[in-house]
């Protein structure tokens, strides 16, 4: 699955517990009729990923949803999900100069101005 947008928020690498887990969270502002902003988390070595990255920019993000159940001390069952990135792409701006074919060089034209009218007859038609 994929995220795409312009990145809002980058967090800061978060390290928890004695085993060294690390997690870094940005945050995707889609480009729809009800823009939604997505938190997309990184963790692990995927959190270098992010380092590249600046707010503003539009980028496409592999994700994984995840899932997770947590008994409560009291015995209630909750339910957890979580979308983890793990890759992340540029996406370039289309500017409007991309959509024009390009020119062809003058030489293209210049076989069309050699014609006379001798050839004119060999036509087959």
């Amino acid at each position: 699955m994929e995220v795409q947008g312009k990145i809002k928020m980058i967090g800061e690498t978060q390290t928890f517990g004695n085993n060294g887990f690390r997690k870094r969270e940005v945050v995707v502002t889609t480009e729809e009729q009800y823009p939604q902003h997505i938190m997309v988390e990184f963790v692990q070595d995927k959190t270098d990923l992010l380092n590249n990255y600046n707010v503003g920019q539009n980028v496409k993000i592999s994700i994984n949803l995840r899932g997770r159940e947590w008994v409560n001390p009291q015995g209630e069952t909750k339910y957890f999900n979580s979308i983890q990135g793990w890759r992340i792409e540029n996406v370039e701006q289309a500017s409007p100069a991309s959509d024009i074919p390009p020119v062809p060089p003058a030489e293209a034209f210049e076989s069309a101005n050699d014609l006379n009218e001798e050839d004119h007859d060999d036509l087959p038609f």
